[in-house]
């Protein structure tokens, strides 16, 4: 499939100066220490009018950052198993108001919070929003009962996401389906409902129905031996004055392996070029360059807010991510309903997501534009809000040059 096609900032309504200001930001974060290096897309109209690749992809050896770096994107995996799940729905073989164990009937017989049969069965559309019940213990410690119960059964551990739901199911839920939004394993176990109902593996699912479709021939679960010179080296400040090397075997496993328990919730390696043509997409209300990938129905219902005024107006955190009034939660990802309300800068409909090693990307409808970036710093605390700056530096970018920003 051809690449993205380019043109000047100016021809989309975008101030070059403004863009440049985003990397003399970025480099600034770089010349700091704060992050190794990073790259950027910005592209506008379905076209990419500015990409900048900046610093290093390995600290120690000296390797610039290269346009082709791949870069594990840990919970950016999720709006793409968001699509996956979405294919299906276009089929017709699930619905929001099914019960989970219509499709995964390992859990018809889960517990409540307290020991007891659950208010209600949890619901496919509360597994997409994380309101089903669920914790996540990802690896760095338990949090409460539900958490370390998922670690006592060693789920990540599992042979393949079947025996993953089956032990997940037999842990009570960490509160009442619908009560609560709680970052949790819920894409993990989309994961197990896309291999029922497809008769495919996960890797195999995407890899068919999104990745090669797309032309995202540098996203997968694994990477191969012969790119692996192409992966950048992922570092961490905790608790240390300068970017370390991340070691911890949750999140660095051996990315020339393909995991027993592909996960859906942060599984993938990808490219900035490649997660670029999976943005557009989804801008392009499910299809790009001739492939339809989901419907714009699906596309809709994927990115809009799903959370209750109640949970809305308690506010939650994810990382860098927080929900609140104005800003909500869709499938898999952040959904800005009321902009203003939220205080963000963002087009009404915009859906983003980031990932723990700090990238981070967002789909603006109103505005036409898609912005991805890629570094490979975990999160943390008190390390720029890239996310939030960029999207204050793309407004600025467009206010430059404001008779033309609503082009």
């Amino acid at each position: 499939m051809a690449a993205l096609e380019t043109a000047s900032p100016a021809e989309v309504g975008l101030s070059a100066e403004g863009l440049a200001r985003i990397d003399a930001a970025i480099e600034g974060f770089i010349a700091e220490g704060q992050l190794p290096g990073a790259a950027i897309l910005v592209a506008r109209h379905g076209k990419i009018v500015h990409r900048a690749v900046l610093g290093l992809k390995d600290i120690a050896s000296g390797a610039p950052l290269a346009d082709d770096a791949i870069y594990r994107i840990y919970s950016m995996t999720k709006p793409v198993t968001a699509v996956a799940m979405m294919i299906l729905r276009d089929r017709g073989l699930w619905s929001p108001d099914d019960p989970i164990a219509k499709h995964l009937p390992e859990f018809a017989e889960v517990k409540g919070p307290d020991g007891a049969a659950p208010v209600h069965p949890p619901t496919m559309g509360e597994l997409m929003t994380h309101t089903a019940g669920f914790g996540y213990a990802i690896g760095l410690g338990p949090h409460d009962a539900t958490d370390s119960a998922y670690v006592a059964a060693e789920i990540w551990q599992a042979d393949g996401l079947a025996d993953f739901a089956r032990r997940v199911a037999a842990i009570p839920l960490a509160y009442q389906p619908g009560a609560a939004w709680r970052y949790s394993l819920s894409m993990d176990l989309q994961g197990a409902v896309i291999e029922r109902l497809s008769g495919q593996s996960l890797p195999d699912f995407m890899r068919e129905h999104i990745f090669a479709p797309l032309g995202m021939v540098d996203t997968d679960f694994f990477v191969p031996a012969e790119k692996l010179p192409r992966l950048a080296t992922v570092y961490h400040m905790y608790g240390m004055p300068t970017l370390t090397v991340l070691d911890h075997p949750t999140f660095v496993r051996d990315p020339a392996v393909i995991p027993s328990v592909p996960s859906g919730g942060g599984g993938l390696h990808s490219t900035l070029a490649d997660y670029a043509r999976f943005a557009q997409m989804l801008l392009n209300k499910g299809e790009l360059g001739g492939a339809r990938i989901i419907s714009p129905e699906a596309v809709r219902l994927m990115t809009a807010n799903h959370l209750s005024k109640a949970i809305l107006d308690a506010g939650v955190d994810a990382g860098m991510q927080r929900m609140g009034p104005g800003r909500g939660y869709g499938y898999n990802g952040a959904v800005f309903y009321d902009p203003a309300l939220a205080g963000s800068p963002v087009g009404r409909g915009t859906y983003q997501w980031d990932g723990a090693s700090g990238v981070w990307f967002w789909v603006d409808p109103e505005h036409n534009l898609i912005f991805v970036g890629m570094i490979q710093r975990m999160m943390q605390e008190g390390m720029p809000r890239l996310q939030e700056l960029t999207q204050t530096m793309i407004a600025e970018a467009l206010d430059d040059l404001g008779s033309v920003r609503s082009l």
